[in-house]
């Protein structure tokens, strides 16, 4: 009793208390500005209110003149608005799976790739665009990318269980870098044995939304919206498994049911993500750390705050990338690592003071 109650009075500090109203709206509005702003931003100006109206005349009972010329119409509703859709989606569900697995393994240095995720998706797309360019790449690089990190993450969870329960979670983190390293060994030696497909693969490695369709938002939206809902119903477990595996246990949560619920459902959502946008890297570190910082350290306000922020901050930095240079698109992954690499920087440095 005497130790069990040292490692509670030792154990992190957690603010449980949810969303406020005030934090809540500011979230949502900047969600709404980033969805404003892709919309509008691009290398044809169109008014927001042409854009308003036109939104409008796609509500029933609302009659509205349609504002758009036909050339407008379909930049905004076919090129931009898909395509702004997939960034908050991908953006909100890499932002509340990396704060789900810095609370399940409480290292706030984990991403959403940790287990795995990226280097099986990045093989599987690999394979897919190497041998399968004759079927098209609409849905052939999804699929594979999609299996590949399920498949990858299934590869590690099993090496990683194996260790036995004791010592699981250190397992799960090595086993994850283990996979990592070997899908990029396999990858390169692909490669190498196919360099005329090379910019195709890097192009999709360094992610981006520039040929996005409704069709990929159909596509990975409800596995997306899956994992969101689980996750976010497990916000209170993620904060009391933050105090410590046995306190957690103590108080009559089955530590390793709620493990495998959240990582399975993290990893899911994570996989539908990165199989149609490519691979994006910090968004998983940056907000769930900003809205820790700015806001609570609570997981019932980290997680739903995190899904609005990061769709928001990936929508802006889509639109960063397809506007800072004329004429040319950067690689959206380009963009956030620009950005995540001195955050990441800080946010070790911060970890380390707080030892």
């Amino acid at each position: 009793m005497a130790v069990a109650a040292k490692r509670i009075e030792t154990a992190p500090r957690v603010e449980a208390r949810g969303v406020s109203l005030r934090a809540g709206l500011v979230a949502a509005a900047f969600l709404l500005v980033a969805l404003v702003v892709g919309l509008a931003v691009g290398v044809t100006d169109i008014g927001l209110g042409a854009i308003f109206r036109s939104a409008l005349s796609y509500v029933p009972g609302v009659h509205v003149h349609q504002s758009l010329s036909a050339t407008d119409h379909t930049i905004v509703w076919q090129l931009r608005a898909p395509r702004v859709a997939l960034a908050a989606l991908v953006g909100g569900m890499l932002a509340i799976a990396g704060a789900s697995y810095q609370g399940v393994f409480r290292n706030p240095l984990c991403d959403p790739y940790l287990l795995g995720v990226a280097g099986g998706a990045g093989l599987g797309a690999t394979l897919a665009i190497i041998y399968a360019s004759t079927s098209g790449t609409t849905w052939t690089v999804p699929l594979a990318s999609f299996g590949g990190a399920i498949a990858a993450v299934a590869v590690t969870y099993a090496l990683g269980r194996s260790v036995g329960a004791a010592h699981m979670t250190g397992a799960l983190v090595l086993a994850g870098v283990t996979m990592a390293t070997f899908t990029a060994a396999v990858q390169t030696f692909i490669q190498q044995r196919h360099p005329d497909r090379l910019q195709t693969i890097y192009s999709w490695l360094l992610g981006g939304f520039n040929l996005s369709t409704w069709h990929d938002v159909g596509l990975c939206a409800p596995y997306i919206a899956l994992s969101a809902v689980v996750l976010f119903l497990h916000r209170r477990v993620l904060d009391v498994l933050s105090v410590g595996d046995d306190e957690a246990a103590s108080l009559g949560i089955n530590v390793a049911r709620a493990r495998l619920t959240i990582v399975v459902a993290a990893t899911l959502g994570t996989a539908a993500a990165v199989s149609v946008s490519g691979l994006i890297a910090f968004v998983g570190i940056i907000v769930p750390h900003l809205i820790r910082l700015l806001v609570s350290t609570s997981y019932r306000a980290v997680i739903p705050l995190s899904f609005l922020a990061g769709a928001g901050f990936l929508v802006l930095a889509d639109v960063a990338a397809r506007t800072l240079f004329s004429g040319a698109e950067e690689p959206i992954g380009v963009i956030t690592a620009f950005l995540g690499a001195p955050f990441f920087a800080v946010v070790l440095r911060t970890s380390r003071s707080m030892r």
